[in-house]
């Protein structure tokens, strides 16, 4: 068996600079760990001080090749890209003698399912699953079929209703997947960070024929030319009016236009959300999952 090692960072741009070209090799599947490293890097730079138990990991083989990936950034649970088992079992073993105690583990498998029965096997308690992920990436857009209204770019004046909808995403997510609301960990982002996405043109309204806004979808920029769309939320009273479908298909047609590919997660238990994307021309790329340690 080849050894792995685990590298850490604090620095994610330290990270980039030892990881990118891996990153690159595969950006679709690294969309997550990429875009989140870019973001944090830029607000360091900005002087935003970033969570002391943040971290970001490089696995390399015994050449010193990079074969793996993850990163910790509070308050999500780690997050694993995929890496060979040896090394999603050592990551875990390394929390165990830290003392860092996690009881998630997020991201692509089997990496995420590995690290995480270990996590179980020392600490004691079994492995659920919290929510079963797909990522799909753009193929041919088929356009869907038109609804009054159009696409707007979100101005600094909505950033409560942003914030409002960002927050009722998730949810609204879990009682549609049949899961109890609030089930799925996450966090809105704050003030301040939503409107630096608001300023960066990276959230759109969908306004209908009286220009009313009716529904949200926003995207991250581009890591290695990949655009991740999300999230993407129509509130309950305005659902079945084809408001998501057109304005996922104008957004995906914008970032197409700025020359990235395109690709957004669904979850698994969500019928309705992953035959839209279906019929809108996204492909499965990668199942990942979101793990939980249960005593």
């Amino acid at each position: 068996m080849t050894a792995a090692t685990l590298h850490f960072h604090a620095d994610p741009a330290e990270f980039l600079d030892a990881a990118g070209d891996h990153l690159a090799a595969d950006p679709v599947v690294n969309t997550v760990v990429a875009s989140v490293a870019y973001r944090t890097a830029a607000r360091r730079a900005e002087g935003i001080g970033l969570p002391a138990d943040d971290w970001w990991l490089v696995v390399r083989d015994a050449s010193g090749a990079v074969v793996g990936a993850g990163m910790r950034a509070a308050p999500f649970p780690p997050f694993l890209l995929p890496m060979p088992a040896e090394a999603a079992v050592a990551l875990a073993r390394t929390w165990h003698e830290r003392g860092e105690r996690v009881s998630a583990v997020n991201g692509a498998l089997p990496a995420a399912r590995d690290c995480a029965a270990e996590v179980a096997r020392l600490c004691g308690g079994r492995v659920e699953v919290a929510q079963h992920t797909r990522l799909h990436e753009l193929d041919t857009l088929v356009p869907p079929a038109p609804a009054p209204g159009a696409l707007t770019v979100v101005g600094e004046d909505d950033v409560d209703l942003v914030a409002a909808w960002f927050g009722a995403f998730m949810a609204d997510a879990d009682e549609q997947a049949g899961r109890p609301r609030g089930a799925s960990a996450h966090e809105t982002p704050d003030r301040d960070e939503l409107l630096r996405r608001i300023r960066g043109g990276r959230i759109w309204f969908w306004t209908d024929a009286a220009g009313r806004p009716v529904h949200l979808t926003a995207a991250n920029p581009p890591a290695f030319g990949v655009a991740r769309v999300g999230p993407v939320y129509t509130p309950p009273q305005q659902r079945g009016r084809g408001w998501a479908g057109n304005a996922v298909a104008e957004v995906s047609r914008l970032l197409r236009a700025e020359g990235a590919r395109v690709c957004l997660f669904t979850d698994q238990a969500n019928p309705t959300s992953n035959r839209l994307y279906a019929r809108l021309g996204f492909r499965p790329v990668v199942d990942m999952a979101n793990l939980v340690v249960v005593p």
